[in-house]
């Protein structure tokens, strides 16, 4: 056998050292005793060669036994350094925790075990009977008034991962400086030994969990139905609309099917094969509703029922995906709106329905990412409502919502955005929902319908009123140790990248939002940014604005390259395909460049 590296050496001296560990269960260390009897060394240093990483939201990766792997141990270690961050940094908080999961494998047990150590340090534990969203997390959060929250979720990562996703007392997923204060306690925990555990049933019986039931959700779909825009229309037009939704065997079935039903759009048919929870997730590759192979099954569906749209969304239904077909024009053809289409019809149809319907506030904003579409920004502006821009993730939209709020009580928040298919049209959670998000969207839809026109035709309107923006997401996928390091020669690249043009693009400006300064090309004149948190974001700004952005995923192990261009001079159909050039020029420039690095 070849001579092992300092770092293989290391993954197997932890790997003998969990075999060796009283605190590990017998039957969790088989696979590792196999792994080790097989002198499996590649595998046993991608499960040992680190701890698993608690980030900046919580931690994701794949199931399984090992230090770098989500198991009972690692959920356990998280839960122990949230409890001492609630006990120890926020005291005066309600010393209980809101706890949720999705359909993925072990999420319900894991769920258990979170709430096992929260009980053990004295932290009641509010456990949700079935399984439910993140939305539905967000808002028992903020209705129990409990200190924090736990969903035990991989969102719509593959079936072989899961995660443990932090919300704060807000609702909101935890930023600084709460998410250091937990961190530092994980990392600080040096042993299983020093985490408090209690059997379920003993903690159940002390009161230490309490099940979450109906009640809460009833509350929560209440809250929702309030933000119905044209209610009337709904409730007397709801039934012309149809509607093909998946819930890609994730947690949306029963809030979904709830929502549209209460807003009066009963007129829907849901993917049987994709109805139920399912761990295994086996219809489709992926369960993301960004991607258009993952509503495959509800296109059909549309197509055999002639049906106006198709709404699918994540396992912990916080994303929506829309499709559809503009039968008028080409009824063979399906569209599938990117994240930024679909906010862009969003926030228009609120703003243009509460102006004419007199409900538009004189005081009010929506939030978006920087790497979200800046004819939002446009929009906005025409109808007087202010834009606020911040980091990638919708724990920033959230944490700037916020801000906002405390520093002008008198405004009202409308709307938060991002291009990762992620929405929240209202105030009752601090987290993009899906639930309310694919409400709106049929609404919005039945609004266009009535008036014989199609989503195509809306996003027309909107591109000749306001310039057309043309965006791409490209998503480079490098796993394991070699694509984290492969990742990071990427960012560095781009970060000392010193031409002054980008794929033919002139370069105006560069946006470095890990050392927070914006450089000017023209003067090499360097201003700081203000507002915005540190992150490990690259914006390359051209000369009419159009933006390239580049940073790694904090979820998943890949790189993400945002385009965005715009086009303001000539006929709608000239501005798309100059457009659709332009994207195709920075893609090949791009994959070309990263190829080599």
């Amino acid at each position: 056998m070849a001579k092992l590296s300092r770092e293989q050496e290391y993954a197997m001296q932890k790997a003998k050292e969990w075999v060796a560990d009283a605190q590990i269960e017998t039957n969790d260390k088989e696979e590792i005793i196999e792994l080790i009897e097989t002198q499996n060394i590649k595998e046993i240093t991608e499960r040992f060669y680190k701890d698993l990483e608690f980030g900046t939201g919580g931690m994701r990766s794949i199931l399984g036994m090992g230090t770098n792997r989500i198991n009972r141990y690692t959920i356990r270690r998280a839960s122990h350094a949230l409890s001492l961050a609630l006990k120890e940094y926020a005291p005066n908080l309600s010393q209980s925790i809101a706890i949720s999961y999705d359909s993925r494998k072990l999420s319900y047990e894991l769920a258990k075990e979170a709430a096992c150590v929260f009980a053990a340090n004295g932290i009641k534990a509010l456990l949700f009977k079935r399984l439910n969203p993140v939305p539905l997390l967000s808002y028992a959060i903020r209705h129990h008034k409990t200190g924090a929250g736990v969903m035990v979720t991989a969102s719509h990562n593959p079936a072989s991962y899961n995660g443990f996703k932090v919300f704060w007392s807000n609702g909101a997923q935890v930023t600084p400086p709460q998410d250091q204060e937990i961190i530092d306690h994980y990392y600080a925990t040096n042993s299983l030994s020093e985490i408090k555990f209690i059997n379920f049933e003993e903690a159940e019986e002390k009161g230490l969990i309490e099940w979450l039931d109906e009640e809460t959700e009833n509350h929560y779909h209440n809250a929702i139905n309030q933000s119905i825009i044209r209610k009337q229309m709904c409730k007397e037009d709801g039934e012309k609309l149809k509607v093909i939704y998946t819930p890609l065997h994730g947690t949306g079935l029963i809030p979904c099917s709830r929502a549209l039903k209460e807003v009066g759009l009963t007129n829907f048919k849901v993917v049987l094969d994709q109805a139920n929870p399912d761990h295994r997730f086996p219809t489709v590759k992926s369960p993301n509703p960004e991607n258009p192979e993952a509503l495959e099954m509800a296109v059909d569906l549309m197509k055999k029922h002639q049906a106006d749209i198709v709404m699918g969304s994540d396992p912990d239904t916080d994303r929506l995906g829309v499709a559809f077909i503009d039968y008028k024009k080409d009824p063979e053809k399906v569209y599938f709106l990117n994240g930024n289409q679909i906010g862009i019809i969003l926030l228009h149809y609120i703003l243009k329905s509460k102006k004419e319907l007199g409900e538009l506030p004189a005081k009010s904003f929506f939030v978006k990412t920087i790497v979200t579409t800046n004819l939002q920004s446009q929009i906005a502006k025409s109808y007087g409502v202010d834009a606020e821009n911040t980091l990638t993730g919708f724990k920033w939209i959230c944490r700037r919502v916020d801000e906002v709020l405390k520093a002008a009580p008198e405004k009202t928040f409308l709307f938060g955005t991002e291009e990762s298919f992620g929405y929240l049209n209202h105030e009752h959670i601090r987290d993009k929902d899906g639930v309310s998000s694919l409400a709106l969207m049929a609404e919005v839809a039945l609004y266009y319908k009535l008036q014989n026109k199609s989503l195509n035709d809306a996003l027309d309107e909107i591109y000749e009123e306001h310039g057309f923006s043309g965006e791409y997401l490209l998503n480079l996928n490098y796993d394991g140790k070699e694509g984290s390091e492969k990742i990071l020669r990427i960012m560095d690249f781009f970060r000392n990248y010193k031409e002054s043009s980008f794929a033919g693009e002139r370069i105006d400006k560069i946006e470095d939002y890990k050392q927070l300064t914006i450089i000017s090309k023209s003067d090499d004149r360097s201003e700081k940014i203000e507002g915005i948190p540190q992150s490990n974001v690259l914006g390359f700004i051209f000369e009419d604005q159009s933006k390239v952005y580049v940073r790694p995923s904090g979820t998943e192990p890949k790189i993400k390259f945002y385009i965005m261009v715009q086009e303001n001079e000539g006929l709608l159909a000239d501005k798309k395909v100059k457009a659709q050039k332009r994207i195709d020029q920075i893609l090949n420039f791009i994959n070309k460049t990263v190829e080599n690095i």
